[in-house]
């Protein structure tokens, strides 16, 4: 028996091994999408043009393989499916610098005009007429064209430069698109490689959005005014975006299963060539370096053509180093709230009152109490008190109120499984993980949303009380919140994990309950069963704060025709504000404290300073290259990001993060403590004067000591620069500890401040 037992033991360890390995060459066989980046002058003198050298050295690895896409303009390269091996065997190759996998991105899913001054925008922006030559191209799901938001009443004629086109697919025409709308584009090559044939049956093969992210994102950026806007009632009036007389130029490359890099580095090049002037992307990847990053690969060569580049952080806060699309030469928008809010009040047999909000429009319920229940008692299910499909006991809710948590599956969908189980309405209570974050959402019966606390009383009183009983009154729309903005809990943070010395987010905008264009193909729920059609919807992420801040660079850059990409960011960052009227500074619902850079980076978009900001620091794409060198990519990694020689960085220069004239300061000391010195330059861009400046930095009640370098700075002329220099010295601190300050020139007109983030490692 021993013996019988120790050969099953050697067969069971065999077997288990080739399984192993035909495991691992099953995984080397499979073929994926890579990116090939090429060095463009290596091209061998055999060949005509890059094309064929593409062909070429893509057959030389693979007798299977074709070339989906060429990259001309921001990148020197193609993509292509290839197995691992081959791509092992291709990065091997003369000429071939880098050999990418391909990344899978997801989407980061009125008043705001208002809200950021911009009803009086003819008097901030004199400029602003200008805006119908500024070109605005989003990245998304596509657009539908039909929404008044489009509408091109009273613009002229298109830019004589444009050279994008309308492209045509199923349910979109060449005539989709007009003067406002002057560029509609797909792109699912990629898609299509990892996926499969797009199923018309539920989208469209072509540029119309079947999704309602594009239309939401790319109207809230640069949307035509229109009147009478509204979703089921609320948030009733005037909607229209930051850059309303922009032209608005889209590039479908999200699709249901996703947005792939191949395509998205395309499109970004397609639009970099049809002349856009701004680029808007509310989508993300989690966080690589930046050459390995198609996003910031493409926003790399479009920054130096001077197109200014706005991406969201994310959606994945409010915990620490959370945050995606990090590059310097990328403006990183996290999100902020309104003061407008949707409150449902839900008043409870008790007599207690809890406040909720919602979007509810339909049928009221009874005007009597309504019998209240916990979805935890009343399933057999573990998951029951998620109000999982299938998961509620019809005879135990029919007729109640159902008390579902939050998580796990959509928080409208739990509805549709109250109702389908015989529900009378919904209550929806945070757990930990959201807290007291409230997203008001257009409920498919009487539902409503509370926090963390009130929930804990309401699961309480449902389980002691032998009657519970409760109501919902729904009380429409309401402005004038106060505190407001505060920084959203779901809002990716910092700090910036492929480079701690910039720091990120840059900014914060409004990304909570934010009205704008939707499709005409799903509900605003966007679940299958939802049979509603609406012309607007309200949706919050951070990829609705991207689009506010791509339009106001539309307004800059129509205000300011010959501002770098570099100093848009910089007039948006150095006038942001941090506090509130009363000296408060901003909070953080994630934990009801004052929130700090690493949450709301220079804190929340002013546009009406933004536009006569003083002085700007500017950067260069020489700035950014010797940046790369300052955090030691190597020859091959700057020439695929950059396109620049492999001898980009000089064996006898210097190269110091602290260099890079970022509007911000990411400060890092060892846990011993020690100092370190920044070297900033700025530019006058208003009147001539004087700027003295103030500075501090602290972790808690111990100081960071800031000395600056000259004190005071005098311009007498626009465009005059000066530069001057920080030290920061700080002592020993546990590992981990943070501190935050700020950095401030003024002068009798302007205020340009800088966020200060200090870590100890």
């Amino acid at each position: 028996m021993w013996r019988h037992g120790k050969k099953c033991v050697i067969f069971a360890v065999a077997a288990a091994v080739l399984l192993a390995a035909a495991a691992a060459a099953a995984v080397r066989d499979e073929r994926r999408t890579y990116i090939v980046h090429m060095a463009s002058s290596a091209m061998p003198n055999d060949f005509a043009e890059h094309g064929e050298w593409y062909a070429a050295s893509l057959q030389s690895v693979s007798d299977a393989a074709t070339v989906m896409y060429t990259y001309d303009t921001l990148v020197h390269g193609y993509s292509a499916r290839l197995t691992r091996a081959e791509a092992e065997a291709l990065e091997s190759q003369p000429g071939v610098l880098l050999v990418n996998p391909e990344v899978r991105y997801e989407l980061h899913t009125t008043r705001t005009p208002e809200f950021l001054g911009l009803d009086r925008a003819e008097a901030l922006f004199p400029q602003s007429n200008t805006a119908s030559d500024v070109i605005v191209g989003v990245l998304d799901t596509g657009v539908w064209p039909e929404r008044p938001s489009y509408d091109d009443t009273g613009f002229g004629t298109v830019p004589a430069g444009w050279k994008g086109k309308c492209e045509e697919g199923n349910d979109f025409n060449a005539s989709s698109c007009n003067k406002k709308l002057i560029g509609a584009r797909f792109f699912l090559t990629g898609y299509e490689a990892a996926k499969g044939p797009v199923d018309t049956s539920k989208e469209s093969r072509s540029p119309r959005d079947n999704d309602g992210h594009g239309t939401h994102t790319s109207s809230t950026a640069a949307g035509s005014a229109v009147r009478g806007a509204d979703l089921l009632g609320y948030a009733a009036g005037t909607a229209k975006g930051m850059a309303p007389h922009a032209r608005v130029a889209t590039y479908k490359v999200c699709w249901t299963g996703g947005c792939f890099s191949s395509d998205i580095l395309k499109a970004m090049e397609v639009a970099v060539t049809d002349g856009v002037d701004v680029l808007s992307l509310s989508l993300g990847g989690g966080t690589a370096d930046y050459y390995r990053d198609s996003i910031a690969v493409g926003a790399y060569s479009a920054m130096e053509r001077g197109i200014f580049v706005s991406c969201s952080a994310g959606n994945a806060g409010p915990g620490a180093a959370t945050l995606s699309n990090g590059a310097p030469w990328i403006t990183t928008v996290g999100a902020g709230t309104l003061d407008r809010d949707f409150p449902a009040h839900v008043v409870l047999g008790n007599g207690k009152n809890y406040s909720g909000v919602s979007l509810y429009s339909g049928k009221p319920l009874p005007t009597t109490p309504v019998p209240f229940i916990y979805a935890g008692n009343a399933s057999n299910s573990s998951m029951g008190a998620l109000c999982m499909s299938g998961s509620l006991i019809p005879d135990k809710v029919a007729g109640k109120i159902v008390l579902c948590d939050r998580g796990t599956n959509a928080r409208v969908q739990k509805g549709f499984v109250v109702k389908d189980a015989g529900g009378a309405g919904m209550l929806l209570a945070n757990t930990a993980a959201n807290g007291e974050e409230l997203v008001a959402d257009a409920h498919i019966l009487p539902g409503a949303g509370v926090g963390e606390k009130a929930g804990d009383a309401l699961r309480a009183y449902a389980s002691s009380d032998p009657n519970p009983t409760a109501s919902i009154v729904f009380a429409g729309t309401q402005v004038g919140i106060k505190p407001s903005p505060v920084v959203a809990a779901f809002s990716s943070r910092g700090p910036n994990t492929v480079s701690s010395g910039v720091l990120k987010p840059d900014m914060i905008a409004p990304g909570v309950n934010i009205l704008a264009a939707w499709s005409g193909s799903v509900g605003p729920s966007v679940l299958p069963g939802d049979n509603r059609r609406v012309g607007f919807n309200i949706i919050s992420g951070t990829s609705m704060s991207c689009p506010h801040v791509s339009g106001l660079a539309a307004l800059l850059r129509a205000a300011h025709q010959d501002w770098s990409p570099a100093a848009i960011r910089s007039a948006l960052m150095t006038t942001a504000y941090t506090g509130y009227p009363n000296g408060n500074g901003i909070l953080d619902v994630a934990t009801g404290l004052p929130a700090t850079p690493l949450d709301f980076g220079a804190g929340h978009v002013d546009p009406s300073k933004a536009t006569d900001p003083g002085l700007v620091y500017d950067i260069t794409a020489a700035d950014y290259l010797d940046y790369l060198c300052a955090i030691n990519y190597g020859p091959m990694q700057i020439a695929a990001l950059t396109k620049h020689s492999t001898e980009a960085c000089s064996a006898n220069h210097t190269y110091a993060v602290t260099a890079l004239n970022y509007p911000s300061f990411s400060v890092t000391f060892p846990a011993a403590g020690g100092t370190e010195k920044h070297t900033r330059t700025v530019t006058n861009v208003g009147q001539p004067g004087t700027y003295k400046v103030t500075a501090s930095a602290a972790a808690g009640s111990t100081p960071v000591t800031v000395s600056v370098e000259p004190s005071t700075l005098t311009f007498t002329k626009a465009g005059e620069k000066q530069s001057y220099a920080v030290s920061f010295a700080a002592a020993a601190m546990p590992s981990g500890t943070n501190g935050f300050g700020r950095l401030v020139w003024s002068s009798d007109h302007h205020v340009v401040a800088s966020p200060i983030a200090v870590t100890w490692t």
